[in-house]
C-alpha cells in the first residue's frame, strides 16, 4: 500500500476542516459549571436520591451550580405529549446543563426504567439544538447487595448513544442499606471518598470541556449535510 497519492476525492473540501490548537477557545466562560443530576428511584427513603444529594453538595463546594431533577410524575415516554410540564422541566434543565450525573439503583441486574425514562423523553435533536452532545457526564450506581457494575456499564452506553463525554470513573455502593445515617446523609467509608473522586473528576472534565463543547463535536458528516437532512435523520421515528 501506497500513501503517497494523498488526495482526498471521496472529501467535500468545503467542509474538510484539519484540527487545530487555535479553534479551541482562549478565555474561559465565568460563570459556574452547570451540573444538572438524575437519579432513578421513587422511593420515600430512596439511596439513588441520596448520594445524588451528596454529590450535589460536593459539587456545589467544589464551584458548580447544581440541580436536582425529581423524576416523580413523570409520565412513561410516548404516555404523553412532550408538552407535559414535567417532561418541559427535564428537557429545559437537559439544555441549561454543562455536565451530568446519573445515578440508579441496580434492579434485576440493570439500571432502573424510572432512570432510563428520564433519558428517553430527551430526544438528541430539540429545536435545533442537541440538549447532550459534548456535555460531561458522571455515573453511579447503588446497590441492594454486593458490589456491580451492571448499571453504570449500560449507563455509559447510554451516555454515549447521547453523544456525551463520560468520565473515566464511577461510583458503585454496595448494601446501601448501610450507608446511610437516618438523617440521611451518606456515613465515612470508601464507597463515599470513591464519590468525591467521582465528583472531583467531573469537575475538572468540565472545566476543560465546557468552552470547547461544540468544536469538540463538530463533525465532517454533518457538515456536509443541510439542517433540513440531519433534523429529519435525529428525529426519524422508525421503531
Amino acid at each position: 500500500m501506497s500513501l503517497s497519492d494523498t488526495s482526498l476525492a471521496n472529501v467535500e473540501q468545503s467542509q474538510y476542516k484539519v484540527p487545530t490548537y487555535e479553534n479551541f477557545a482562549a478565555i474561559p466562560q465565568p460563570h459556574k459549571p452547570r451540573i444538572l443530576l438524575l437519579y432513578g428511584s421513587l422511593r420515600t427513603r430512596s439511596f439513588s436520591r441520596l448520594a445524588t444529594e451528596e454529590a450535589a453538595r460536593l459539587l456545589t463546594t467544589m464551584g458548580a451550580e447544581t440541580r436536582i431533577f425529581n423524576p416523580e410524575g413523570l409520565p412513561l415516554p410516548d404516555g404523553s405529549e412532550d408538552s407535559h410540564a414535567k417532561v418541559q422541566e427535564l428537557r429545559e434543565l437537559m439544555l441549561w446543563s454543562e455536565g451530568q450525573v446519573w445515578c440508579s439503583p441496580e434492579r434485576h441486574g440493570a439500571m432502573t426504567g424510572i432512570l432510563k425514562s428520564q433519558i428517553d423523553w430527551v430526544p438528541l435533536s430539540l429545536g435545533g439544538m442537541r440538549p447532550t452532545q459534548g456535555k460531561t457526564l458522571a455515573v453511579m450506581q447503588i446497590c441492594g447487595g454486593s458490589q456491580s457494575f451492571n448499571a453504570v456499564n449500560q449507563m455509559r452506553i447510554l451516555g454515549r448513544w447521547m453523544r456525551m463525554l463520560t468520565i473515566p470513573n464511577q461510583s458503585s455502593v454496595a448494601k446501601a442499606f448501610m450507608e446511610f445515617a437516618e438523617d440521611g446523609r451518606m456515613k465515612p467509608s470508601p464507597y463515599y471518598n470513591r464519590i468525591v473522586d467521582v465528583m472531583e473528576e467531573l469537575m475538572k472534565f468540565t472545566l476543560l470541556t465546557r468552552d470547547n463543547k461544540d468544536y469538540l463535536v463538530d463533525r465532517y458528516s454533518e457538515r456536509v449535510e443541510s439542517a433540513e437532512q440531519l433534523s429529519q435523520r435525529v428525529n426519524q421515528r422508525s421503531v
